[in-house]
């Protein structure tokens, strides 16, 4: 089986050997990038439910919702 690339976010070889380049300076700073993205993400999440508390509510209901409704 030929090695192939993922296409979600971590893009790691998928392949049966052990024996993958290891990682660039523009691989890690692309992480890097990333976990600060995702840090600010979760602050303005926070914030914002902080401030909108009935926004915040009915977004967790939401949520709620979906994690009933879904299947595995």
């Amino acid at each position: 089986m030929p090695d192939r690339q993922r296409t979600d976010d971590t893009n790691e070889a998928v392949s049966g050997s052990e024996d993958a380049a290891p990682d660039t300076g523009a691989e890690a700073a692309r992480r890097r990038r990333r976990a600060q993205f995702l840090r600010e993400l979760h602050e303005a999440k926070e914030l914002r439910n902080r401030v909108q508390p009935r926004r915040a509510r009915a977004e967790r209901m939401r949520q709620a919702m979906r994690m009933r409704t879904f299947r595995w």
